[in-house]
């Protein structure tokens, strides 16, 4: 195996999808896994898989309506099949029974292998969520400038 120090890996991790969320943290425990310097920035429903169990957000009426839909990394579903929740339960008892991680699981591992995750900025303003509704393992609250400027030294740049 070749030695990755010193490449990076940056990934867009826009989509709030179960499956998508969990490809977005397996390409990233594994960029990690092989030495690689690897980021991860959150934005719009693709924060959902950082927010804190339990927490509500928003302050004006559309945002209090936003938080309900708004999941934490345990209750979002897959982008198929979800039929009102129950594809998720189905989802994660076909991964418990073939021992595939949980996306709680990934996002421990990829805190574990030192993966940097970042907030976008923006969409916090725009979905009124602050940076105490997140887990503490958030590095940071920033703008696209900053991913910019990460993935134009990446070897690997992916938007999931």
């Amino acid at each position: 195996m070749d030695d990755n120090r010193g490449q990076r890996c940056s990934i867009i991790v826009f989509s709030g999808d179960m499956d998508r969320i969990m490809g977005a943290f397996i390409i990233a425990t594994t960029a990690a896994a092989l030495g690689m310097e690897t980021m991860m920035f959150f934005t719009f429903w693709g924060l959902q898989a950082l927010k804190k169990k339990g927490v509500s957000s928003g302050k004006s009426l559309f945002g209090r309506l936003l938080s309900l839909s708004f999941k934490d990394i345990e209750g979002i579903g897959p982008s198929r099949l979800n039929m009102g929740g129950v594809g998720r339960r189905i989802f994660k008892k076909m991964m418990k029974k073939e021992n595939v991680a949980s996306l709680s699981q990934l996002r421990q591992m990829a805190i574990d292998l030192d993966v940097r995750l970042f907030a976008c900025q923006m969409s916090m303003d725009v979905m009124e969520i602050k940076k105490e509704h997140l887990v503490d393992q958030v590095e940071d609250v920033v703008g696209a400038a900053t991913y910019v400027l990460h993935a134009q030294s990446a070897d690997i740049t992916l938007f999931i």
